[in-house]
């Protein structure tokens, strides 16, 4: 069965170009064997071909594989400590903010800094990046459609400011829509931009190897400006951050030493 993860894991990469030898193998075996038996597949060469051959199958792969589950505000004592070193930190002496959610998936915590951008700087013109390697769970962020679990953080005046309510469904208003570009990426395999004030990434390098993760922290760095800020989720305390170059401001924020 090693033999067989060898195989697939070097026909991911050169078919769906995912990198799954970045990831811990324990969970991430685990997964693949559980979407590939109820795929109905017995094997990992019959679901590597029924992958390539069945678009359907792939979109199921790729969705179960990449970790999505998240909703608005996740965290949301977090996300009240991140809003005030935002006011501190950040908009204190940048009057225009370029903030990046990586590995966004279904758009809930992109949106959620925008409402929070909304709330406390309107009157700027913020630039919100967010990305995923899901193309499937990009469309879906798009759209700006959720369930009442994946809302049940946002206060009860923020949701009817910032969403209109049908059918039990809660849609996300235009206006902080647009304020979110999404765009698709690997955070393993392609490059990252520069110039950021704020990147969040949460709850998604802990699946990662740690030779793995101290690069992708080392490329985080990198992208943030000098007394940039990095947040991450609440299982992922970076433990050697002075030597990535950040200082610790609170729990799970980070910042880019000067």
């Amino acid at each position: 069965m090693e033999q067989d993860f060898q195989f697939f894991e070097q026909w991911a990469y050169k078919n769906l170009s995912i990198d799954l030898t970045a990831y811990k193998p324990t969970q991430l075996h685990r997964r693949i064997l559980t979407i590939m038996k109820r795929a109905g597949y017995k094997n990992l060469k019959e679901y590597a071909k029924a992958i390539d051959e069945n678009e359907k199958i792939k979109i199921q792969f790729l969705d179960y594989i990449t970790i999505n589950v998240t909703e608005f505000f996740r965290n949301k004592e977090m996300f009240f400590n991140l809003q005030k070193k935002i006011e501190f930190y950040l908009l204190n002496e940048f009057s225009s903010l370029k903030i990046w959610s990586a590995a966004c998936s279904i758009g809930a915590e992109p949106y959620s800094l925008a409402i929070i951008l909304d709330k406390i700087s309107k009157e700027n013109d913020h630039k919100i990046l967010a990305t995923d390697i899901d193309d499937s769970i990009l469309q879906r962020a798009k759209q700006g459609i959720y369930t009442w679990n994946e809302v049940k953080n946002v206060d009860p005046q923020d949701r009817i400011t910032y969403f209109d309510q049908r059918q039990g469904k809660f849609f996300l208003k235009e206006d902080i829509k647009k304020k979110v570009n999404f765009k698709k990426h690997d955070l393993i395999l392609d490059p990252y931009d520069k110039g950021f004030h704020l990147i969040v990434c949460r709850n998604v390098i802990i699946y990662f190897k740690n030779k793995t993760k101290d690069k992708i922290y080392k490329k985080f760095y990198e992208s943030l400006v000098p007394g940039g800020l990095l947040f991450v989720g609440a299982t992922e305390t970076i433990f050697n951050y002075k030597d990535l170059g950040f200082e610790k401001v609170s729990t799970f924020l980070y910042q880019k030493q000067r």
